[in-house]
């Protein structure tokens, strides 16, 4: 891959369920390195934008490119090759119960690489340790905390060392705290393994925290309708809706 093409470009995107276009006309870059940001209101297709980035609904229109290469365009071996660089930490976790944290990490492991299974462990120590989860290799999910499935989660996203991460509302159903924790966890791991993150979310806490690069989805004009820092968006974005967003609704007041 070319080390100047930008990790994914999306041009011209329609999202469709039948003849329903949820969204439009979306194009935009993430750039090597960003923390970016899919956000807006409920219901206007965030999670449906990650499950096209990530392979699981073709677009109704348009395209998306990986490093130079389109995804939905490629025959499936090599789109198969194209998503390994690529992980995942969906919102619940997503973690078998009935294997511990080292066996859910070994599990892609064993199927994409020729690791012995001693050198699967020691991997799989190393991706828990990443996380601050060292010692808990033997442990259930069961028997560990939301926020430890969370970055027990990610350790599994980062099993084989992929250039890009998507995490889909990480911050559900956790605590102020181990909110803040993780997205300290999201900050290291993007500084000290040059991983460029996707993440949908709208807690605002985090998007201010982290971003650095975003698109707002908006559900009633079924397009995007801002992009950009989010921080930078919040002081000039001409934006009603968006102000809104990132403000929540204080903007509407202040204008009254």
């Amino acid at each position: 891959m070319a080390a100047s093409e930008a990790p994914i470009r999306v041009e011209n995107l329609t999202m469709a369920f039948g003849s329903f276009v949820l969204q439009r006309d979306l194009t935009f870059t993430i750039n090597r390195g960003d923390i970016f940001i899919i956000m807006g209101g409920s219901g206007c297709g965030k999670s449906t934008l990650l499950r096209h980035l990530i392979g699981l609904k073709e677009p109704a229109k348009g395209v998306i490119s990986y490093f130079g290469r389109s995804l939905w365009d490629s025959p499936p071996e090599v789109r198969q090759e194209i998503l390994r660089q690529t992980g995942v930490l969906y919102q619940k976790g997503a973690l078998w119960s009935s294997m511990t944290l080292a066996e859910n990490i070994a599990l892609p492991l064993a199927e994409y690489t020729d690791l012995k299974p001693a050198d699967t462990r020691e991997v799989a120590a190393l991706k828990l340790a990443l996380v601050g989860l060292a010692g808990f290799e033997d442990y259930y999910p069961s028997e560990i905390s939301g926020g430890m499935q969370k970055r027990a989660g990610l350790a599994r996203a980062m099993a084989l060392d992929p250039e890009i991460l998507f995490f889909d509302e990480p911050s559900a159903g956790l605590d102020p705290i181990s909110s803040r924790l993780l997205d300290d966890l999201i900050l290291q791991l993007r500084d000290s393994l040059g991983a460029t993150i996707v993440v949908v979310t709208h807690e605002l806490a985090s998007i201010f925290t982290i971003a650095n690069n975003s698109v707002f989805l908006d559900a009633d004009t079924r397009t995007m309708i801002a992009q950009g820092d989010p921080k930078v968006l919040l002081k000039d974005c001409p934006n009603i809706t968006v102000r809104n967003f990132l403000t929540r609704g204080e903007a509407a007041h202040a204008e009254m």
